[in-house]
């Protein structure tokens, strides 16, 4: 073979290599495509976007012709490249042929323009869109062909082809999704979509407040006491009842006491309990999730919590659900409240009514959540007996002492967490 044919085919093969690795590019970098930017570049009429799009609504059309145009390169470099080798080295160069050309089609046509797409797919994608939409529509009927007979294939094994290709996530997979997002979400907004995910598994048992703490106005105390607990309150809104929480008469919204005011501070129970309005009440184990849609179309802030048998076990207000998701209303950090106080040894001391979601929030602990809601209720459930001052016990990677215990009840524990846990900032 004369020296020009042979540069001739050698430039052929350098030229196959060349569009083989387009296509291998091609696929790995559309494939590579976050679908959730893709969407959002195509809203913002990026047009690289919009065809890319357009060629993935249909992805067995689009990995068939890419397939097909690979393979058949491959092929085709195959023979050529034997063709020259046959000439250069006679038949003893057949085994020369194949190694070069599989280390040729590895390494030049595969793994480096894959690697370099997966690393940036959209850089790639894009561009390549401007050659394969025309080159699919002028191949449009082989590549039809190959999927109609892969079609009946797939019928044939009892296998659907028209499945969506994007499954519907359930909520720890979408937790799996924010995670991985890393950088790409600010720490505080992932702290937000980790909350709105958490809704449906927190019930309103673990964050309202318990009846022995909800702040209530008792109608048959005397009237002076009454007059100074309304001057007193910090809350905007208070259930009021007659001699039990358990007979709740109505909610008192502290704004409504202005027109009293105007009139002068003359007024009496009657007119202070006209302005109670119809308590709103939920069930224990509802889901935050439920109860915020609930307490949307009830056009309620605050509702009273009641179990399986009609008892009142506590208050919860939309203020409590929200702050699931956005984090504490207050600018004080938890571990500064009058219920925690951290010290210089590591340990933290804890006022056993402490709510143990809070702690496990706080400080990033992983006390059990399952069962009890409140400290004292872990202690008392994991002893069954009501503990001495000064006894020690661990829970799981815990070790918690009993700092003061009185009746029926602990009052104060000091919590060692694990050594490998994030110090608590002392007050």
């Amino acid at each position: 073979m004369e020296t020009s044919s042979v540069i001739f085919l050698t430039l052929g093969v350098v030229g196959l290599i060349a569009c083989s690795a387009f296509f291998s590019a091609a696929e790995t970098s559309m494939m590579a495509l976050n679908r959730y930017r893709l969407r959002h570049l195509a809203d913002q009429k990026h047009a690289g976007a919009r065809r890319a799009i357009k060629l993935l609504q249909k992805p067995d059309g689009l990995i068939g012709f890419i397939l097909l145009g690979n393979n058949f390169l491959n092929v085709v470099l195959t023979q050529i490249t034997t063709l020259v080798t046959l000439q250069v080295f006679g038949e003893s160069g057949l085994l020369l042929a194949g190694v070069i050309v599989t280390a040729l089609i590895l390494i030049f046509a595969e793994v480096l323009p894959k690697t370099i797409a997966a690393l940036h797919p959209e850089r790639l994608a894009f561009p390549a869109t401007l050659i394969l939409i025309p080159l699919m529509t002028l191949f449009r009927p082989v590549v039809a062909t190959i999927n109609a007979i892969t079609r009946v294939l797939l019928s044939a094994c009892n296998i659907s082809a028209d499945r969506s290709q994007l499954d519907p996530l359930d909520r720890e997979e979408l937790r799996t999704v924010v995670k991985e997002a890393g950088a790409m979400i600010p720490q505080k907004h992932r702290d937000m979509l980790f909350g709105i995910l958490d809704l449906e598994k927190v019930t309103v048992e673990d964050i309202m407040i318990p009846r022995g703490d909800v702040v209530a106005i008792d109608f048959n105390q005397d009237w002076d006491d009454i007059r100074e607990q309304i001057m007193t309150c910090r809350h905007t809104r208070v259930p009021c009842y007659r001699g039990s929480l358990d007979n709740v008469i109505g909610i008192l919204h502290m704004r409504s006491l202005a027109r009293l005011w105007r009139q002068g501070d003359d007024f009496d129970r009657e007119q202070l309990e006209g302005l109670l309005v119809e308590p709103y009440y939920v069930p224990l184990k509802a889901d935050l999730h439920t109860q915020l849609i609930n307490f949307q179309l009830a056009k309620q802030r605050v509702a009273l919590v009641v179990d399986e048998y009609g008892d009142i076990t506590g208050i919860v207000t939309i203020d409590d659900v929200l702050e699931q998701v956005v984090g504490e209303f207050t600018t004080v950090p938890q571990f500064n409240s009058r219920e925690v106080f951290p010290q210089q040894d590591g340990s933290v001391l804890v006022d056993a009514a402490a709510n143990i979601r809070e702690l496990n929030r706080a400080f990033g602990w992983d006390l059990p959540e399952d069962g009890p809601k409140t400290l004292n209720g872990l202690i008392l459930k994991a002893l069954e007996n009501i503990p001495d001052t000064g006894t020690s016990f661990r829970i799981g990677e815990y070790t918690i002492e009993i700092v003061q215990s009185s009746g029926h009840t602990v009052r104060n524990a000091r919590i060692f967490p694990p050594a490998n846990a994030a110090p608590p900032l002392v007050q």
